[in-house]
């Protein structure tokens, strides 16, 4: 056996497992020889895509929530001519299947991973998915078999492979890239699967053993006996806090010494909700709107928003929510709507500023967010507020969105529009933002600003620190403003899940935090043991 080797990188779902190595990228072990002929090839791609859609419909038979809902799109997907239509282009110009419909799939694959935002970026996995379904058929290769309690290593995982796994044996995932915003992420977390991401590449080989700390965000291959007997130590302590937070899930987040906390979700999609008790939390701080804006059939009308916004107010069931507008630009493309000529696209016309470029587009949102504000306690947030002025504009827009809406005899209620507080300006002179209902720190943005470090830039992760004085500074200087001007306050960064964090916001005075579903519980029991004091 080699010798250890340790690798460190950011934690996608937590706990601790242990296990032989499985690459997943193995080469396949099919190969297909092209014919020269073009019906021949474009049958032949055409039978390859039916056989994936009845593969992955029979995977997702038994199957719930966000495992089938994934499944379920990745068969839309395949099923939708636009998908193939490259491919099949390419096969009448004298292409073979195997290579047009790889090329074709790349060329989406490429324009998802060029985006600079994860949660985006992150989809390309699933197009990787169903690309390499379609090639198994063609090819007629095999899919690989996963051993009980194998930790899989590799560049990244598709959600069909996690899904064919048997994670009740235990195991874990190590990926040299991913994402903890990816499907797989979302999976993991919600079975248990520990999964770590971002490690960088590492060479695995057969006979090769793997120990996953989800808690840490490390993988140690090939441990040794001290390893293994801190592995047993670290186990026994995880299975222990899982425990402890699974009996704080359903009850109120409240601090050690009585101060309660109210805990919020942050949503990306409807489907999240499927499988989760809505008396987990207190509502939803944050729903991100950008899935409505990148499906195949384009922008998003009023009906489509609302359909979708009444669904996961229905789910609150009288609890808040928070509806952020459309966060795109510059590192969140839409298609025929967002700047790709933005030398500094994180600091280009992104966000709220986008949204008043485009003031047709912005007013549709707008109305459907009234209309399913008259469907329960509805509020809206703007993202990426620079200026007064911008608030302003925006509450004049919604205004007439409200007054249209009542002309034309269509329920609808004025909710109160807050903003995200994540540029470093309104975070330190918050009092001339006093025209917003409430503030939202983003603190992932805000900590990437205020130390201008991109936190998925490994060169630079180490730079980007929540718990930098200056970041802790401005948060508290925003909780502070907030009570003085009358005004609600809540942070829905990544701060708000982590325990090496909640104590500090709970000690400057904050008493909102929104966070991933997945992650309430670990929350509820960091803010159970934790102080207040008199903050």
């Amino acid at each position: 056996m080699r010798p250890a080797v340790e690798r460190r990188g950011r934690i996608a779902a937590p706990g601790i497992a242990a296990g032989p190595v499985v690459r997943l990228d193995r080469p396949e072990a099919g190969r297909r020889n092209p014919s020269g002929d073009p019906a021949r090839e474009r049958a032949d791609l055409e039978a390859a895509i039916a056989t994936a859609i009845e593969a992955i419909a029979g995977l997702a038979a038994g199957l719930e929530g966000d495992a089938a809902d994934i499944l379920d799109f990745q068969i839309a997907m395949l099923e939708d001519d636009s998908l193939s239509s490259g491919a099949f282009a390419a096969i009448a110009s004298g292409g073979d299947a195997v290579t047009a419909w790889s090329d074709a799939i790349a060329v989406q694959i490429a324009d998802y991973e060029a985006t600079a935002d994860e949660y985006f970026r992150a989809r390309a996995a699933d197009l990787a998915d169903i690309r390499d379904r379609v090639l198994r058929a063609l090819t007629q290769a095999g899919d690989d078999a996963t051993p009980p309690g194998a930790v899989l290593a590799g560049e990244d995982v598709t959600p069909s492979r996690f899904l064919s796994v048997d994670w009740a044996a235990g195991g874990g995932l190590a990926l040299f890239a991913g994402s903890p915003s990816s499907h797989v992420a979302m999976l993991a977390r919600s079975r248990g699967v520990p999964m770590v991401v971002g490690i960088g590449t590492i060479a695995v080989g057969d006979g090769d053993v793997a120990i996953v700390d989800g808690e840490t965000g490390r993988i140690i291959l090939n441990p040794g006996e001290a390893d293994w007997a801190a592995y047993e130590t670290a186990r026994k302590q995880a299975a222990a806090r899982a425990a402890r937070e699974e009996s704080v899930l359903r009850l109120p987040a409240v601090t050690g010494d009585g101060v309660a906390i109210r805990m919020m979700i942050n949503v990306a999609e409807p489907e999240e909700l499927d499988a989760l008790d809505p008396a987990i939390c207190d509502g939803i701080g944050l729903v991100r709107t950008e899935f409505l804006f990148h499906r195949p059939a384009g922008l998003p009308d009023e009906e489509t928003q609302l359909r979708a916004y009444a669904r996961i107010v229905e789910w609150a069931d009288g609890r808040p929510v928070v509806l952020r507008t459309l966060d795109a630009g510059g590192d969140k493309p839409v298609a025929g709507l967002t700047h790709d000529d933005e030398s500094n696209p994180f600091l280009g016309t992104r966000g709220i500023r986008l949204s008043l470029v485009h003031p047709d587009v912005f007013m549709v949102q707008l109305r459907a967010m009234a209309r399913a504000a008259a469907l329960g306690d509805v509020k809206v947030m703007l993202p990426m507020v620079t200026v007064p002025a911008e608030i302003e504009a925006a509450a004049a827009l919604l205004d007439q969105a409200v007054a249209d809406l009542t002309s034309e005899g269509a329920a609808c209620r004025r909710p109160a529009l807050g903003i995200m507080v994540e540029v470093p300006a309104v975070a330190i002179e918050p009092a001339l933002y006093a025209r917003a209902d409430f503030f939202s720190i983003g603190s992932n943005d805000l900590t990437q600003y205020v130390t201008a470090s991109a936190r998925d830039t490994a060169a630079v992760s180490a730079l980007n620190d929540a718990g930098h004085p200056a970041v802790a500074s401005l948060i508290r200087n925003v909780v502070e403003a907030g009570a003085e001007l009358g005004r609600d306050v809540s942070l829905c960064g990544d701060m708000a899940s982590d325990p090496a964090h909640i104590p500090a916001l709970v000690a400057a005075g904050m008493r909102t935090l929104s966070v991933a579903p997945a992650l309430v519980g670990r929350a509820k029991l960091a803010i159970a043991e934790t102080v207040a004091g008199s903050s």
